[in-house]
């Protein structure tokens, strides 16, 4: 039997020192029947500040036909979760508005075709969670959305993005509640990584809201947190079996933005290179140098470098964006460029 190379819509590319997966030549064929393949592009999924609001009606089977193509792209393009999940909740009664957002995310799909998830082989095997929250988030009725992303330290194996079903009354709320959301999926996966004797206890589950983590700690239940409802209390019980650990984690740190909000193209840029590539400061300013010497008309190998991995991404636009926030790469282990979006070809 020959090595995988498909699978149910996957394209896996083995290779000596990793896996790389992709969904190029699927996002091509719905490029296609969409009518997208010439298009202007996009450099973003979704417009900021643009609300999704009630408008004049659109064709709800051409619309619920293009949410469908995109939800099964988002299995290996955690870049447009957002955008899809939050124009996936019109599908009911969709409007021109959001209609439009849908085409802006293929339109940002026809400039950024060929990415993936790259899963190095040579790397340390620790099971680390990234959590947040938008507060308030969803225009029409405030509720807030929430997302979450789980690493085998640098490998990105599993990533969240959705609404709350009630209305958090703070943000400590909200964060707490999709803080319990993370420890029952970093719960779960600790479950299936038994069979495979790997048993990690105290899973570092960042978080950039202190209050929350005081109330995780804190057994006493006092009148701020009376009103949360008892399901989402077990993550103290987790906490105190030493299953998990809460860590404080500054807010652009967090890469778990890209699941939740809306960015210009430079935080979005940045973000993707933080979730899918994960830069460490020396390799951040190697980086620079290389595509310094690279616009400088010097020679350089991108393959060997294995840092110039990061797809079709606006490197310029990327460092710009960097460049304000280099403090940021502190929370970032060393040697972690391992999980990227990148081109299927550069390797």
């Amino acid at each position: 039997m020959s090595e995988l190379t498909f699978f149910i819509g996957l394209q896996v590319k083995q290779k000596e020192d990793g896996i790389f997966i992709s969904q190029d030549k699927y996002m091509t064929q719905i490029l296609k029947n969409f009518g997208f393949s010439d298009v202007k592009t996009a450099s973003t999924p979704m417009e900021t500040y643009k609300l999704l609001l009630k408008d004049t009606d659109v064709d709800e089977h051409l619309y619920r036909s293009m949410i469908g193509s995109l939800m099964y792209l988002t299995s290996s393009r955690p870049d447009i979760m957002f955008a899809v999940c939050a124009c996936a909740r019109f599908q009911v009664n969709p409007k021109s508005s959001h209609l439009y957002a849908v085409k802006r995310i293929f339109r940002y799909l026809k400039g950024q075709p060929k990415l993936g998830l790259w899963y190095p082989k040579d790397s340390p095997f620790d099971l680390v969670a990234y959590t947040d929250s938008d507060y308030a988030g969803a225009s029409l009725n405030r509720k807030s959305i929430i997302g979450g992303c789980q690493f085998l330290v640098y490998r990105l194996i599993s990533w969240q993005c959705k609404k709350q079903i009630v209305v958090a009354n703070s943000t400590t709320e909200a964060e707490y509640i999709v803080g319990s959301n993370c420890c029952g999926q970093v719960l779960w996966i600790q479950n299936q990584l038994l069979y495979y004797g790997y048993n990690f206890m105290q899973t570092k589950i960042h978080i950039d809201i202190e209050s929350t983590i005081c109330i995780n700690k804190n057994p006493i239940f006092h009148s701020k947190t009376k009103h949360i409802e008892i399901r989402h209390h077990f993550i103290r019980d987790s906490y105190e079996k030493k299953l998990i650990q809460m860590i404080k984690i500054y807010t652009d740190h967090n890469v778990t933005d890209l699941l939740i909000k809306v960015f210009d193209v430079s935080r979005l840029q940045y973000l993707i290179a933080m979730l899918l590539v994960i830069l460490n400061i020396a390799e951040l300013i190697l980086l620079v140098i290389l595509t310094t010497a690279g616009m400088n008309g010097i020679g350089v190998n991108a393959g060997d470098s294995k840092l110039m991995l990061l797809g079709n991404l606006n490197l310029t636009m990327l460092l710009n964006g960097m460049s304000v926030r280099l403090y940021t790469i502190q929370a970032v282990k060393v040697n972690a460029v391992r999980h990227k979006l990148k081109t299927a070809g550069e390797r």
